[in-house]
This record gives structure tokens, sequence and C-alpha cells, in this order.
């Protein structure tokens, strides 16, 4: 939709819209809104401020989302088009604990958002923020996830390690959810780089068992589907049976051990018969694999 004819409130209002509510004084200045314009909005409601120079548009509420952007273009210097609209936002990234958030690697919590800046100097610490300064800050490190400036996941698994490792650290993260983070990247197929390689990739795995399946005869399972809450990797639904293909990395751990089993039980309280088989008994014993799946679909059946 274009600008033209608009109030500056009407294209305040848009950019906010893209942005989870939130805009900062530039982006306000560059609509037409100076100062003055923007303490009258902060007197009568329109405006309510976050962060030096960052505001939400229209009342007091936020989102997680929206906390992350306002972090970012409170730390951010960022590029704008003619109608406030950011064009680039490399000057800072949500980093650490807040990205494995944002990326889904850990559950949200309730503290400071973390944030990545390139350099040693120029920005102090601000109330409800975690500034990390690096010299070695490349922009191959930071890409747009949701469209929030983010560390990529292998920068961010690093900086975790980092951090895990580190005896003083103002991101604090425990090894068991170092752990949790890297395997939830893993399940996610987030790339994590060279150090984080490891066996059989999840696609490979699932590719030689549906080949398997075909070579012995079996119906075709539906695959990467849900039953209730959770992502089975294959199911035949009229059967109701469950496999799920198990390379080491993905379920590695106590951690991996526990969700496994609590969420194989679930799946057996739901009336599901459920099977486990890992890379190694797929590449080195797969007619036995196939024959148990064969009498298990048959059983069912009956």
């Amino acid at each position: 939709m274009s600008d033209k004819g608009a109030t500056p409130d009407e294209r305040m209002a848009r950019i906010a819209a893209r942005q989870y509510g939130v805009v900062s004084i530039r982006q306000l200045d560059a609509v037409g809104l100076d100062r003055d314009a923007v303490s009258y909005r902060r007197r009568v409601g329109r405006l309510h401020r976050i962060y030096r120079g960052v505001y939400v548009v229209g009342h007091a509420g936020i989102s997680r989302e929206g906390r992350w952007m306002a972090a970012v273009l409170a730390c951010g210097a960022g590029k704008l088009d003619k109608g406030g609209a950011i064009l680039a936002c490399w000057g800072a990234a949500v980093s650490h604990r807040s990205a494995a958030e944002l990326w889904d690697l850990l559950p949200p919590g309730d503290g400071p958002v973390h944030i990545l800046i390139p350099g040693d100097g120029g920005r102090k610490q601000r109330a409800g923020l975690r500034l990390h300064r690096s010299h070695s800050l490349l922009p191959a490190a930071v890409t747009s996830h949701k469209g929030i400036p983010v560390s990529t996941p292998a920068r961010t698994i690093s900086d975790l390690q980092r951090s895990a490792s580190a005896k003083s650290s103002t991101c604090q993260i425990s090894p068991r959810e170092l752990r949790r983070a890297i395997r939830q990247a893993e399940i996610l197929g987030l790339p994590l780089g060279p150090q984080h390689a490891g066996d059989r990739s999840r696609s490979d795995l699932e590719r030689l068992f549906l080949r398997l399946c075909r070579q012995h005869r079996l119906p075709a399972p539906e695959v990467n589907v849900r039953v209730g809450p959770f992502l089975v990797d294959f199911l035949w639904r009229d059967r109701r049976v469950v496999v799920e293909t198990d390379g080491y990395r993905y379920h590695r751990g106590r951690i991996a051990f526990e969700d496994d089993h609590d969420r194989d039980l679930r799946l057996r309280s739901m009336g599901y018969g459920v099977l486990r088989v890992s890379d190694r008994q797929l590449a080195h014993g797969p007619e036995q694999v196939m024959a148990i799946l064969r009498a298990e679909l048959g059983r069912q059946a009956a």
C-alpha cells in the first residue's frame, strides 16, 4: 500500500505493524513526527517508551518478538528508506540465550534481552538489555528470523558454548540447557557448521527407511505428520503404528533418553504401537527391522 497522502500517524502504524508494534525515534522522524510530536503522542497514550528512542505504538503491551525487535532498534544503527522502513540493521542482532529462544532452541525466559554488537565501545549497558561486543562479528554471522535480526544458529550455539564454559558470564546457561539447545537445533535441521557434524542426517535416514519399505513391499507410511502434540517420523494411520528413526546425535544423552521415553509412553496411551529404529540397525540389519515392522503392522491390523 502506498504511503502517498497518508498522515504521519498512518505511516507510523504501518511501520509498527511490520515490526511487532514497535518503532524507533529515527523512524518517527522519517514519517514526519518531530520531538514535540513524539512527546505529545506519549502524553496522550499513542506511544509508550520501552527503551530510550524506541516506542510501542497504541498500547503498552508487547510480545516477545516485539521486545526482541525493540532491543535491536535500541542498539542498532540500521538504514532506512524514505518511508522509514528498515533496509538493513546489521548494527545489532539478538544473540545468546535470546537468540536461542527466538530460534525455538530454548523455552522463553524472563531475563534481559541479549544483543550482539560489533566493536568494543560506543554503547553503554541499558536496563533490560545485555550487550555482547564482538570484534569478529561478520555479516555472515547475522541473519533474519521472523523478521528480526538475529545471530545465525551456528553463531548462537558457539556463543552459548563460550558462556557455559566461562567462569563468569553475563549470559548464564547450564550444561543441560546447552545440550538441549544443540539437540533442538539438530532436530529442527538448523545449520550448525562442521564443528557439529555427526552421524547420518535425518533426511538420509528417512530416505533409507522409505526405500527399505518399498523393497520389502510394505504399505507406504505418512511421513513427518502430527499425532496429537507430537510430530512423528512415519505413521500407518489405519494400523495405528508409529516408527521413529533415531540418529545418535538426535537422541544422545539423558535428556534425550527421558524425552523419548515420555513421548513413547504417551503415544502408546493413545493406542499407537511405537517402534524405534537406529541408523545402525537400518544400515546393518534391515531385514530384521522390516520383519519386526511387518509383524507389528499385521498385529495392529488384527
